[in-house]
């Protein structure tokens, strides 16, 4: 077993490098487009360019295999080794640098210290390996990758059903371009075929599909880590450029400090690459236009080409960069070189036939929010004409925009803060978390010294630095100006913070540091004293932000899912079909149904009500038992499906608590961990005739099948119970039609004196069978039932419906604490006999 182990880990090691090492190392060593320039850099920075251009070759590659069906690691790996051997023969003797190359130095401690803390800091990763919300879809959509080999799909599951009963788990969306959802985040556009797509463009999950072939599905969730590592180090290198090394230092540790990377550097997300790759192009934009490095124009555009298929919102980064460039090419003649140019518009081409077509379900809304076709075209004609205008008046314009364009965006910029800081407030169309989005984004996130610094800096580089960093300048302003305009995003932290992730949180922070060091000199250098007062000024910035993540750091999302979901899979078969209940039922347990299909491959369907038609359900039940060898249905909160020919054998119940960080509005922030209960039962659904001798439910175990609107099973005094809601429902199946008597066991749950007293008004099939007045403790209580109601229920194929009526208190109100659920009673038994 050990040397089995130690061989899985040589193969993972060997993986990793040939795919996050070995293609950059091949093209940054190729001995063209000036060497030179790049041996000159230092040696901490060399080997990030090589890592950030292996992943983005090795993840096109991988996109482009899926694309065609194709993808598989070994083939990622083997095209990576054949493009080794290729620029090795080509090359011969020529990649080595050491002629050229600058040797080490005591700076690259540095980015050591600072990938060194972020792994401490965000290992292990949080295991959102469930559905339900985009990191699971991510998460799910790149183990399907590394399983299936394509990302366009048809599933065959769906395709099975046959048509009159597609409805049982699917509906139609008709002002979508889609047809109906597969899962939550997996929309279904052809129910006939099966043809799925994903709510999230592809990118992503490519790279996960990398990490899951490494590193198995811990490989999967660890991703994002390895992206946020990447991250902060394109935001160190930038920021050295830009600032200085200690600028740049201490803005970037203050960024792996914040609550906003803390929580997004383990939680998978597409913004964490996102900052990769812009602050990683704006370092590579920087290098093309200011030291006219033609090889980095070739990363630049390789970077702008894999942010358009990471996020289609990307583009607002990529129109800001290049305002950037019009404006260097208008004043000074310089450009970034046509193979950024290039390698974008190619990638734009090819996104409009993928956002167009295979990936419509998920462009739907952008297309509804953007000019047509010919308008988009007239505006970028329109916006060319001026800049070739502007060019060939350059020696007329040049001077009085080299002056003003840095003047009028300070202005703007800081002109804009104080007004949403002091004056903006919500009225008509203008929401209240959009009015006082920046105010929120510095009581929550940042906090007054470090937006005040970062103000300060900004007016301070931009009015000294514009010209040599134009590009940051404008990504910053445009993406300030437009979320904190809009935030355009679901209102609850943390979901809110990733629209600062990729860009403003760490601009800002460069520019907090940047201005509290001071613009830095190489001919003067640093005075001494204001090195020690930034170091103090950034340290209680520092401590601040790590008192208020503290508790996220400490907390790992979802910790024991993976385990928890072998376990489920390792119940199924290959050859069972596995239904889950809905979401409507009110629990979550459909958010195990999706990594169950995609990362365990098991045949899974999510019914589409709680309140599935009962015929035809026995209908595909009666087709799925000539199928599938079992088939099994997973519920923890009640679906209506039981009839007289539905049987439902229970088979086992499992608790599950896992560790889930509360989420809370835009106004207020996060209480903190608590637990998500993901408890189910297992029944085996079959087609049968039920044995007619009453009904015994033992409230609290496996009686999924039979309450609808109670709260979670708990336990209490040894017992598994409900609380009752004001209004609960049983299903009762079973009955021979002579049954005299309802016993329920019930408690008052030990309601506070001054809440109002428990009472139970019991309803058989809409008709009252009287109130019950609860006491404390668990007790049994009788109601007689009516003969003729009994024989009438009885003779009907559907169950027979127990209503209760519950008088409801609040814990809160009455307790303090944090419980705010309506409670009735708590039920431990029904029996009808």
């Amino acid at each position: 077993m050990t040397d089995l182990l130690a061989l899985n880990a040589l193969v993972a090691i060997l993986l990793f490098i040939v795919i996050a090492v070995l293609p950059g190392a091949a093209f940054f060593r190729m001995p063209i487009l000036r060497r030179d320039l790049r041996a000159a850099l230092p040696s901490e920075e060399r080997w990030f360019w090589q890592i950030v251009t292996s992943l983005v070759w090795s993840v096109g590659v991988a996109l482009a295999l899926g694309a065609l069906s194709a993808y598989a690691i070994v083939r990622v790996a083997g095209i990576n080794l054949w493009l080794g051997v290729f620029v090795l023969i080509a090359f011969r003797g020529r990649l080595r640098m050491a002629a050229e190359s600058r040797g080490l130095t005591a700076a690259v401690i540095l980015p050591l210290i600072l990938a060194g803390f972020a792994l401490w800091r965000f290992l292990p990763a949080d295991e959102y390996i469930l559905g339900g919300k985009d990191p699971g879809v991510y998460v799910n959509e790149g183990i399907s990758l590394a399983r299936t080999g394509t990302i366009f799909r048809r599933d065959a599951i769906v395709a099975d059903v046959p048509a009159d009963q597609k409805e049982l788990f699917f509906h139609d969306y008709p002002p979508t371009e889609y047809y109906g959802l597969r899962f939550m985040g997996v929309f279904l556009n052809d129910p006939a075929t099966g043809e799925v797509i994903p709510g999230f463009p592809h990118l992503l999950p490519a790279s996960i599909a990398l990490g899951y072939g490494v590193g198995g599905l811990y490989g999967a969730t660890s991703t994002t880590v390895f992206w946020a590592v990447l991250g902060l180090l394109a935001v160190y290198f930038f920021g050295a450029r830009l600032a200085g090394r200690a600028p740049a230092f201490a803005a970037t540790l203050l960024l792996a400090l914040n609550v906003i990377e803390a929580w997004y550097g383990r939680f998978p997300n597409a913004e964490v690459v996102m900052q990769t790759f812009v602050f990683a192009g704006l370092l590579a934009f920087s290098y093309a236009v200011t030291d006219n490095n033609r090889y980095f124009s070739w990363v630049a555009g390789a970077l702008g080409a894999a942010l358009i298929f990471l996020r289609f919102d990307a583009y607002l980064a990529i129109a800001a960069i290049a305002g950037a460039a019009a404006l260097v090419w208008i004043v000074e003649r310089k450009s970034a070189g046509w193979p950024a140019g290039l390698l974008i518009a190619a990638a734009t081409a090819l996104a409009w036939w993928y956002y167009g077509g295979p990936m419509r379900a998920y462009f739907w809304q952008y297309r509804e929010n953007l000019p047509a076709v010919g308008a988009g075209l007239a505006l970028f004609g329109g916006a060319l004409a001026v800049v070739l205008a502007l060019g060939a008046m350059r020696g007329t314009v040049a001077t009085p925009l080299r002056h003003t364009v840095p003047a009028i965006l300070i202005v703007t910029v800081i002109g804009l803060a104080i007004y949403a800081l002091f004056f903006r407030q919500p009225a008509g169309r203008l929401a209240a978390w959009d009015a006082y989005a920046l105010r929120r984004f510095r009581d929550a996130y940042v906090f007054w010294p470090a937006l005040i610094a970062g103000l300060v800096g900004f007016a301070m580089l931009a009015w000294k630095r514009f010209w040599k960093e134009p590009a940051f300048f404008l990504l910053m302003a445009a993406f300030v100006v437009f979320f904190f305009y809009k935030l355009r995003i679901q209102t609850e932290h943390f979901w809110i913070a990733r629209r600062f992730l990729p860009v403003i949180l760490p601009g800002l922070l460069l520019l907090a540091s940047a201005g509290a060091f001071g613009v830095f000199d190489n001919k003067r250098g640093r005075p001494v004293w204001r090195a020690a007062a930034a170091t103090i000024f950034l340290g209680f910035i520092g401590w601040q932000y790590a008192v208020a993540a503290a508790p996220v750091a400490a907390h790992v999302e979802y910790r024991g899912a993976i385990h928890q979901l072998q376990k489920l899979a390792d119940r199924v078969g290959d050859r069972d079909l596995v239904i889950f209940e809905n979401r409507e039922s009110g629990g979550d347990v459909h958010v195990l149904a999706l990594p169950l299909a995609y990362a365990f491959g098991k045949n899974v369907l999510l019914l589409d009500s709680w309140q599935p038609n009962r015929r035809k359900m026995e209908e595909f039940l009666k087709g799925a038992a000539t199928r599938y060898d079992r088939v099994l249905f997973v519920a923890n909160a009640g679906t209506d499906l039981l009839s007289s020919s539905i049987v439902g054998t229970p088979i086992v119940f499992t608790p599950v608590s896992l560790p889930e960080y509360a989420t809370s509005g835009w106004d207020e922030y996060p209480a903190g961990p608590r637990q998500k209960d993901l408890g189910y039962c297992l029944y085996q659904l079959s087609i049968g005739q039920q044995e007619r001798r009453g009904l015994t439910l033992d409230v609290g175990g496996l009686d999924d099948l039979h309450v609808r609107s109670m709260f979670a099973r708990e336990t209490t005094e040894g017992r598994s119970v409900r609380w009752t809601k004001r209004m609960s429902l049983v299903a009762v199946t079973g009955l021979a039609g002579t049954e005299t008597t309802l016993t329920m066991v019930m408690h008052n749950g030990g309601r506070p004196a001054k809440a109002p007293a428990a009472a139970v008004e019991v309803f058989f099939n809409n008709v009252s069978l009287g109130t019950i007045a609860v006491g404390d403790g668990f007790r049994e209580y009788r109601v007689t039932l009516p003969p003729d109601l009994v024989r009438a229920a009885a003779a009907n194929p559907d169950p027979a419906e127990l209503r209760l009526m519950s008088t409801t208190w609040k814990p809160i109100d009455y307790l303090g604490g944090t419980d705010n659920r309506d409670l009735g009673v708590m039920i431990d038994r029904i029996e009808i006999h």
